[in-house]
């Protein structure tokens, strides 16, 4: 059935009726200031995700950048049911994830800017938000590679006798990968206290999930490696907060793994460079009827928790927020150039062993130490080598030829010379 060229399969959100947490009937409205708090955290991330894709076209943001517009209320509703000493890890569309988590917008605009003041010092923009200070521990370029390390994650606070739990978020694609496999055996296995959700925005990038999934309810791609999962609304902040609310429960209190499946929709394309050539706009525009901060906002206001006046002072508070983060970023510095090479490797005591072997100089050393060993020694053998090969390759040149000027044959004919000028040099060395 097509209602206006739009396929009802892309349209709706969650079966109705399935009791595992779907919003089809209205939620409780909580006390008003966590109603209004939900609101206002939603409204800056969409702010913020706006400005982000208006800086980039600006060429102040680099790299990729991906945006969740439309997503927020799986973003909000899910961090709004963790604790503080809780682990969130997120894929490479986390800003707004951070953002939920607590931290501060002005540094999450600065790592998209890559400028020193981000949460990642510049370094890994708008894929890498980093904040360990609030347990998100971070965005992941790689599709899935976040699952395994959601594993680890679990059983650290496993090992170390805490009732922290992870929750971890990823992509329909990632729901296809080894890694998917392997952790929800392992999850299970070692009932380990995770809370596995994946945000089903129906495409993994340009690849509708019908196309690339043979189990479209993803919310049962689990249980045979037993894990079981739900299907809930990832529209409605409501129901969201209310699911993701027990399974951390479960988690926390029964110590095994558990897959939400949030039905959510991205208004923007996989990245700020997709065309969108692989859906249609009366789809998008369907989806956009469902916009989770304008019909949560409008129910705020049908049942009195919100007046239209602060609905617009929200606004404007929103809106002067990310504005601020704005020009926070760009006051921010760039990184120093020879700043380039810091933490590539843990240095200390605590783990023996070499993290890399530099073989730069004539007796390898340990890689993170490569400021100490290379001092001075890098420049001898830099100017060693530019004098060998310059007399080498003087040996093989006619007088007036370009190296590419020479045929194979001929380019050989003073080999002999060159090999005795080799020859020599190692001697003298």
């Amino acid at each position: 059935m097509l209602r206006g060229g739009v396929s009802e399969e892309t349209v709706k959100t969650a079966e109705q009726g399935s009791g595992d947490g779907v919003a089809a009937a209205r939620r409780p409205l909580p006390d008003p200031a966590t109603a209004l708090e939900l609101l206002e955290t939603m409204a800056l991330i969409r702010r913020f995700e706006e400005e982000a894709g208006r800086q980039y076209q600006r060429a102040k943001a680099g790299g990729f950048l991906h945006l969740g517009i439309g997503e927020e209320a799986t973003i909000v509703g899910t961090t709004s049911a963790m604790e503080p000493g809780d682990y969130l890890i997120g894929t490479y569309r986390t800003h707004g994830h951070a953002i939920a988590r607590g931290t501060d917008p002005n540094f999450v605009m600065a790592e998209l800017f890559g400028r020193v003041d981000g949460t990642s010092g510049g370094r890994g923009g708008s894929m890498h938000v980093f904040d360990g200070e609030r347990r998100f521990m971070g965005g992941y370029g790689i599709v899935g590679g976040n699952l395994p390390l959601a594993a680890g994650l679990g059983l650290a606070s496993d090992y170390l006798g805490t009732d922290d739990v992870t929750v971890c978020m990823f992509g329909d694609g990632a729901s296809n990968t080894g890694n998917f496999g392997e952790t929800m055996n392992l999850a299970a296995l070692w009932r380990l206290p995770v809370v596995f959700l994946v945000e089903n925005n129906l495409y993994g990038m340009g690849t509708a999930i019908e196309r690339h999934s043979a189990v479209t309810d993803l919310s049962r791609k689990a249980e045979g490696l037993g894990v079981p999962g739900v299907r809930v609304d990832g529209m409605d902040v409501l129901a969201i907060r209310e699911t993701v609310a027990e399974h951390i429960r479960i988690a926390r209190e029964e110590r095994r793994p558990t897959l939400v499946e949030a039905f959510t929709y991205r208004f923007r394309g996989h990245s700020a460079a997709d065309p969108e050539v692989y859906r249609t706009k009366e789809e998008v525009e369907e989806w956009r009827k469902k916009d989770p901060i304008e019909i949560f906002a409008d129910r705020l206001e049908e049942e009195g928790t919100l007046d239209p006046a602060e609905r617009e002072r929200m606004r404007e508070r929103v809106d002067a927020r990310v504005i601020e983060a704005v020009e926070f970023a760009d006051a921010s510095p760039e990184p120093p150039l020879d700043s380039l090479y810091d933490r590539l490797y843990v240095v200390g005591d605590q783990v023996p062993g070499w993290y890399a072997v530099d073989e730069r100089a004539p007796h390898p050393f340990p890689g993170e130490r490569e400021r100490q060993h290379l001092e001075g020694e890098a420049k001898k053998l830099a100017e060693a080598g530019a004098a060998y090969g310059g007399l080498a390759a003087e040996a093989g040149r006619r007088g007036g030829d370009q190296l590419n000027d020479r045929e194979g044959e001929s380019a050989l004919e003073d080999r002999e010379a060159a090999d005795a000028i080799q020859a020599a040099e190692e001697e003298s060395s």
